[in-house]
This record gives C-alpha cells, structure tokens and sequence, in this order.
C-alpha cells in the first residue's frame, strides 16, 4: 500500500522513487538531485533487480530507462502496469524521435525525457506526476477550475456542473491525466477511441470542438490549447 504524502506546488515532497538506469553517472546525478529536492531515491542498474523491485516493493513513482541489460525497459513498463497500474512511470530514453515517444507513452509511460535532460525539469515532471496521482487516488481530476470525478462521472467547471457523452467524458479524463503535455492526435485517437493511425478521421478534432463549447464560460475559454500541425494541450487554466 502506498504512503500517503503532502504534496504542494512550491514545496518537495516525501516520497520514495525508484530509478532503474544502467549509467552509474546519471544514477549519481538523478540521485543527488531528486534528494535535494526531497525525495528518497533507490536505484538499480539493470533491467531484472529492476523490474523485481518495481513489483515487490512499494515506490511512490519509478524513473526508468529503456536501454538497459537482463530486461528492457518496455518489458519492465507492462510488467509495471499490469500489475501496479496506479504507480506512474517517467521514461528516460536516449531516442528524441516522435515515434519512440509514442511507443513508450502508449506502453503506459505517463511521461517521458529525453537524454540529456536537465534535472530541475525531471523534478519539476516528478511532482506533477506524483500529485495527479494522489488525485487519481481521490477520485478527483482537475485542472484551473474544471474538476473531474472519477466515482460519479460528474464534470463541473467553476460552480457550472457540465453534462457530457461518455466519449467526450473519457478525451476531457486523457487530457487531465497528461495537463500540461502536447498530444498528438494519434496518441488521442489511440487512448480513447482504441484506433490504429488514421490519417483519413478528423474525429478528435471534433470531440475537441465539443469540449470546447460545452466547458467554456462567457469571456473564459477552456484552456484547451491548439498546437499546429502536432495536437493538443490542457493547460490549467483560470
């Protein structure tokens, strides 16, 4: 069972975080960092003490690197959600292409760095990932004003409770769950319609479009954000 911890925006938080990377130098890096910050940090060195710890021992997050020796990081991460599907999972990864993002996001990753990565933002990453989670243990999700209850279903947008269709219920949860982070329309299509790419649908930028009208207020648009050519990004909001 998982400690609880009290999280705020400028305060560290107490939680225990495994690292599974094969590079002694950013395992010393990531280790003294996360601690200054005020996290405690176990590290292992390669992929089977690694996976093992991640499925018998209790760890708030886990930092996990693909490459590594005895088992792969993607191996690690299914063994990791099928088994402990509430711990999140920050990916490392030395490969910037889009696609090798996509794979580990839809392997169940909640986010990911590439190497080289500055500390301050894996920090940053790390407390925003363990705070979704707390909220996820609640059964709230929220963004700015717009608040999510898992259990009931319900949707409210400052004091304005918001009726939405199961479809457009479940693209406003993916989006809360990864605030903050650009998706593409095919990490979208992916999560919440189960599709394969599909460059023929346009089906998420209407469903989008829907959100947008039912969640905006007079003179207060739902922090929805387009980026071109790419997806979408929920920010927080006001």
């Amino acid at each position: 069972m998982q400690r609880s911890v009290d999280r705020t925006e400028e305060q560290a938080v107490s939680a225990t975080i495994l690292l599974v990377e094969d590079e002694p130098g950013i395992v010393d890096f990531v280790r003294r960092g996360l601690q200054a910050e005020g996290f405690a940090v176990e590290a292992e060195l390669d992929g089977t003490e690694g996976e093992r710890r991640a499925l018998h021992d209790s760890f708030d997050l886990i930092v996990l690197d693909l490459m590594l020796p005895g088992r792969s990081g993607l191996e690690i991460l299914a063994s990791v959600r099928q088994a402990k599907p509430s711990v999140p999972v920050i990916v490392l990864t030395a490969r910037g292409e889009i696609e090798d993002r996509v794979v580990g996001l839809d392997a169940g990753a909640v986010d990911y760095l590439v190497k080289p990565f500055s500390l301050a933002e894996l920090a940053a990453r790390v407390r925003v990932q363990l705070r979704l989670a707390e909220q996820t243990t609640t059964g709230i999700l929220s963004a700015g004003d717009i608040e999510v209850n898992l259990l009931t279903r319900q949707v409210r947008r400052g004091s304005e409770q918001v009726r939405l269709s199961t479809t457009e219920f479940e693209l406003l949860v993916y989006l809360l769950r990864h605030r903050g982070r650009v998706l593409s329309r095919e990490q979208i299509l992916s999560a919440v319609w189960g599709y394969e790419h599909d460059p023929t649908t346009n089906v998420v930028d209407v469903y989008i479009g829907y959100l947008r009208r039912k969640l905006n207020l007079p003179e207060n648009p739902v922090p929805i954000f387009t980026v071109r050519t790419v997806g979408y990004r929920l920010g927080d909001g006001a």
